[in-house]
């Protein structure tokens, strides 16, 4: 390890979070981190991600900063959670009952915290993964006890990137329409892959990129979407960058070559920096903030939890992002600062108010 590159201690001392739970699961030889940021408005809540580090340190570093995004997420929807996530670090992919094996401890972790933070579905997690970690904990988002109705949140996030994707368009443009709009997706994952779906309905130009070429050739073909290479992607010209994969690709190298007016994605921390938030409101390109737009699948799995499955009332709820998103922008306008600004001056008046009434 090299000086540039923190350990836990140092990660952690670094942290304002309420702390963080650690263990090694010896059997895969996987890291287990669950970050706990903020409690302020409730248990803290996020999902759990499955993911090979180079080291363990990144799997924590992921794990602080997700969790530190989930408070905003929550107070931003106002919503009667904190901030959470959970990462298994795993030393190769795990399959079968190794992995089975991995999912049961982490419940039993799960449940050691007695309802302090609940779980739900996230990078190289399924459904299926929830329904084994929920065979021995009750802290899972949206599926405990549940054999039928919604199960993958994936479709409810990518309506409500959607809706803040016709949100950023109707303040940049003034007119919401995706028709005839191109609207490039980075990733084609299950979030991608959804979202690509409602604007070709919606009459939008798709263009799509992803590093998968067997997944990107089977979702363009599928939708007749125009192909953009992976180190094209910053420099193509469209109207909207909706970045659905891996998070930090605004960095002042990307923003110097974006061609669009808005972007607008599901990706979690799109900013390598908050000060490339700046960058982007000096190019004229309206950010739509990752923690607002990306949160329909977290808003509804919770709704679930909370007893609410009909789909058109979730997704009632989830398309209200955009109108919270009009809401950011315009205090953004108004205040001449980034709707990254705006956002956060948002989320600190809910965590505020929920102090004061703890």
């Amino acid at each position: 390890m090299t000086s540039a590159e923190p350990g836990f201690l140092e990660l952690i001392e670094g942290w304002d979070g309420v702390g963080v739970v650690v263990r090694h699961d010896q059997l895969t030889g996987s890291w287990i981190f669950v970050a706990l940021h903020d409690d302020t408005l409730g248990p803290a809540t996020g999902g759990c991600r499955m993911k090979v580090y180079a080291r363990p340190e990144e799997g924590l570093l992921d794990a602080l900063r997700l969790s530190e995004g989930m408070t905003y997420k929550w107070a931003a929807m106002d919503f009667p959670f904190g901030g959470g996530k959970t990462v298994l670090a795993i030393p190769r992919p795990l399959v079968g009952p190794e992995r089975v094996g991995l999912l049961h401890r982490f419940g039993e972790l799960l449940n050691s915290l007695g309802g302090r933070y609940g779980t739900g579905a996230d990078l190289g997690t399924t459904t299926e993964d929830m329904q084994t970690i929920a065979e021995v904990s009750e802290y899972v988002i949206g599926v405990h006890g549940r054999t039928e109705g919604p199960m993958d949140p994936s479709p409810f996030t990518a309506l409500g990137v959607f809706e803040g994707i016709r949100a950023s368009l109707r303040h940049r443009t003034g007119e919401g329409d995706v028709r005839g709009r191109r609207i490039l997706v980075q990733g084609v994952g299950a979030v991608g892959a959804a979202l690509s779906k409602r604007i070709v309905g919606a009459g939008g130009v798709l263009l799509l990129s992803d590093t998968d070429e067997r997944r990107l050739s089977e979702v363009a073909t599928e939708l007749d979407a125009e192909v953009v290479e992976p180190e094209d992607v910053y420099g193509t010209d469209c109207d909207v960058y909706a970045p659905c994969a891996i998070g930090a690709t605004l960095n002042p190298e990307t923003i110097a070559t974006l061609r669009c007016q808005v972007v607008a994605g599901a990706a979690n921390n799109q900013l390598a920096s908050p000060t490339d938030a700046a960058l982007l409101q000096d190019r004229d390109i309206l950010y739509a903030p990752d923690y607002v737009i990306n949160g329909g699948g977290a808003m509804a799995f919770t709704l679930i939890y909370q007893g609410e499955d009909r789909v058109a009332q979730l997704e009632r709820r989830v398309s209200a992002i955009g109108a919270t998103l009009e809401i950011i922008f315009d205090e953004a306008s108004r205040g001449d600062c980034s709707p990254v600004v705006a956002a956060q001056t948002h989320v600190q008046r809910v965590l505020e108010r929920g102090a004061s009434q703890a």
